[in-house]
């Protein structure tokens, strides 16, 4: 029977973090791996997190099962910094669960928007590759439109004729920040003229929230996911800790939904809890449990939220080195200064993706996405160099 199973591709970027690991040199890159890097290229712990972590040893009495909606203390804690402090649940109108990260959120708004009616989801092209990949396992089918121009700009023309062309059953997936894979971001103009939009649509508006903080500060990083939010009657959140909180191997995520009537709320969230038990059936408690005590102390949220602005810095650091490096051979690099986050995409050809890889021991995507935090002090120059040699 399992002989009937068919070959899958392999998936790219393993691919490309075997190529990289297999490689001798010592100056060698890695720019494919999206998780953040210190200026010393490593990817730490927090320090807030070890403290959490630390206490939650000494205290924590059982390993009981959560059930479904995991660990609400974390749910409710994380809403203040995502919704805002005035009224995080919007009036009883917004309620969460807890996830297996930001993807299983997404799994799971994805499903529910199907159970709810949805067909079809929008998508910005490009997009996290993961994104269409859940739509197509679900069955959902996917339209696509452009996210940014050849200006590096956001393409809102093309957001505004898809918003137009589309009607009940169905949604749009927009990121919240720190566009994956561009860095693309919409400006609080685009926000605004976005909610108007969505609010005189019958789309079901999906929002991913996977790199808060990151971007250009957590307040300023929720601005458009609230802005929409004001202005729409129902909508599904998808939040990520893997990158703010530096979790990705602990798989903390939360999904939120927002309705027009909080009487609704029970039966949404049943709904949430129905497939969440079909699937994973309860989430990993430690990573949540570890964010709820750093949320839960003043101390260390404030020590989180230092943390968070050295790595925010960081990559501003690097993105403002690249671009006064302007025109590299025949690559501009300036755009990459304006753009938020972990990603940016150069537009390599793929013969110069691979001189990158065979010449300069660089390696990143083939799109020609970089994760602008494998870049420090000590190897950004080479990289900018590299460029000029293969573009040049």
């Amino acid at each position: 029977m399992l002989s009937n199973l068919e070959q899958q591709p392999a998936d790219a970027l393993l691919a490309l973090i075997k190529l990289h690991n297999d490689d001798p040199r010592a100056d060698k890159i890695d720019l494919g791996v999206g998780v953040y890097r210190t200026g010393e290229g490593e990817t730490p712990v927090f320090a807030a997190i070890k403290a959490a972590e630390k206490k939650l040893v000494e205290t924590q009495d059982s390993k009981a099962y959560l059930g479904p909606e995991g660990d609400m203390g974390f749910v409710e804690a994380l809403m203040p910094y995502v919704f805002g402090k005035e009224d995080p649940a919007m009036g009883g109108r917004i309620e969460g669960m807890q996830t297996p990260g930001g993807t299983g959120s997404l799994r799971l708004a994805l499903a529910m928007a199907k159970r709810a009616g949805v067909t079809r989801i929008i998508v910005g092209k490009p997009s996290w590759p993961n994104h269409n990949q859940i739509c197509k396992d679900l069955g959902l089918g996917v339209v696509e439109f452009n996210h940014a121009g050849a200006d590096g700009q956001v393409d809102m023309d093309a957001l505004r004729a898809a918003i137009a062309d589309a009607g009940e059953g169905d949604a749009i997936l927009l990121h919240g920040c720190c566009h994956n894979p561009t860095g693309i971001d919409y400006s609080h103009a685009n926000w605004d003229e976005i909610a108007g939009l969505l609010a005189k649509s019958a789309i079901l508006p999906i929002l991913d929230l996977a790199y808060q903080g990151l971007g250009m500060g957590m307040e300023e990083d929720a601005y458009g996911l609230r802005r929409v939010l004001s202005e729409v009657s129902d909508a599904l959140i998808c939040y990520s800790c893997d990158k703010n909180f530096g979790l990705y191997r602990d798989r903390v995520g939360a999904l939120y939904a927002m309705v027009k009537d909080p009487a609704d709320l029970t039966k949404v969230m049943s709904n949430g809890h129905n497939l969440a038990r079909a699937n994973w059936s309860q989430p990993p408690d430690h990573g949540g449990a570890a964010v709820r005590l750093v949320l839960e102390d003043a101390e260390l949220t404030k020590l989180w939220l230092a943390e968070l602005d050295e790595m925010r810095d960081r990559m501003r650091w690097v993105r403002d080195k690249l671009a006064a490096a302007g025109t590299t051979g025949g690559v501009d690099l300036t755009p990459i200064g304006s753009q938020n986050g972990l990603f940016s995409i150069i537009p390599f050809t793929p013969e110069q993706v691979q001189a990158m890889r065979k010449d300069h021991g660089i390696y990143f995507a083939g799109s020609g996405r970089i994760n602008v935090a494998g870049l420090t002090t000590g190897n950004i120059d080479q990289f900018i160099a590299a460029v000029a040699d293969v573009t040049g």
